[in-house]
């Protein structure tokens, strides 16, 4: 069941990754988005886009992982994953759009 949810979760999370890399940001919440300049929205949305990407490639790559090896030593890949995603994503809060809210 773990495994199903690891993977499902992984590849909407990583839709959502593509579409904010390619530069849609409408998946942001407005108050996360509303500061950033029109000049650096491809910006933001590529670090954005790199956050979910890397969180969802985490999650996807366990999923396989447990379902090859059978273990859940795997769940450590997930959570270094999802850190590093969201450490990207806050960077680009930050930076382009001056504070997390």
């Amino acid at each position: 069941m773990k495994i199903t949810a690891f993977f499902i979760i992984g590849i909407m999370l990583a839709a959502v990754g593509i579409l904010n890399f390619k530069g849609n940001i409408l998946t942001v919440r407005y108050y996360n988005r509303r500061n950033v300049q029109e000049k650096d929205i491809p910006k933001y949305g590529k670090c954005i886009g790199t956050g979910c990407l890397t969180a969802s490639f985490s999650l996807i790559i366990s999923a396989v992982l447990e379902l090859i090896f059978k273990t859940d030593v795997f769940d450590y890949l997930v959570l270094g994953g999802v850190l590093a995603g969201i450490a990207v994503m806050l960077y680009a809060q930050f930076r382009f759009n001056k504070g997390i809210f």
